[in-house]
């Protein structure tokens, strides 16, 4: 689980220092493209038969994750990797929290909260179009995990995902013809896009499909929930972003919040 979380965001640094190459747009582009070219030939989804539900439920995985990918690295240049991390991560606790009644869980949303008011120190100078993109992400994230209760249930092994993939690339062919007219490709973006879609897509998710066939899911959220301390730190060591007092104490409230939700589902329910 470890090596899922390092690459994954080891994936997102990488993909941000090809932003002054091709920009946000691009890298995501790269990202479908490069994801699809080895997850489809891999596991050869069926296509033919498929039900209508099967194709609504693919089509609104296309959606998730152009919309995820894209508003997360908009936030990313705008806000740096381990701000715009966090504050997507209030996706899956809001799923947590909110299929939940005990009283804890609730606290846990008001801690959250404060987290997300010190971390991001609203003002003059808030960067409101960041913070809206990673609250963006955030709920788009939340929809993918939603999603995917639905798609485990209407796909066999890892058909959904990897169909969902193949469609999200037909989407983003066009985007990406175009967008590479204006600003074009180097071998180096192109390195540097194929590194993030290996790190930061591919091994996370073939990671998290093993480690959830092996641990139970409370648990395996508690430690996913360190996600946004490995995004600052990869932000730290590869883009050189610091944080401030404030937005390390932010990151720490986001994480305990995270953190305490996930570990409550590993203890015996009376």
């Amino acid at each position: 689980m470890l090596g899922g979380t390092v690459s994954g965001q080891a994936g997102a640094a990488l993909g941000a220092t090809a932003f002054p190459l091709i920009g946000p747009v691009g890298v995501v582009a790269l990202r479908q493209l490069v994801t699809a070219a080895v997850l489809v030939p891999t596991v050869r989804p069926r296509i033919r038969g498929r039900s209508r539900e099967q194709w609504l439920l693919a089509l609104g995985l296309v959606a998730v994750f152009s919309v995820m990918n894209l508003s997360l690295y908009l936030a990313v240049e705008r806000l740096g990797l381990g701000l715009a991390v966090t504050i997507e991560f209030l996706g899956p606790l809001a799923v947590a929290i909110l299929g939940s009644r005990r009283r804890l869980d609730l606290a846990c949303a008001v801690l959250a909260g404060v987290g997300v008011v010190v971390l991001t120190n609203p003002g003059p100078t808030t960067d409101v179009v960041g913070i809206a993109l990673a609250l963006a992400a955030a709920a788009t994230w939340a929809a993918y995990i939603l999603l995917n209760r639905a798609v485990g249930q209407q796909f066999s092994g890892l058909d959904g995902p990897a169909l969902a993939s193949g469609l999200t690339a037909l989407a983003w062919l066009p985007v990406a013809a175009w967008w590479f007219t204006q600003h074009p490709l180097t071998w180096h973006a192109l390195a540097l896009g194929a590194g993030c879609a290996i790190l930061a897509s591919l091994v996370p998710y073939v990671v998290d499909v093993l480690a959830l066939r092996r641990v139970p899911a409370p648990m395996f959220g508690t430690f996913a929930s360190i996600n946004p301390v490995w995004a600052a730190l990869m932000g730290w060591l590869v883009l050189h972003q610091t944080l401030d007092v404030n937005e390390w104490v932010g990151i720490a409230l986001i994480v305990a919040s995270n953190a305490v939700v996930s570990a409550r589902g590993l203890r015996p329910q009376a």
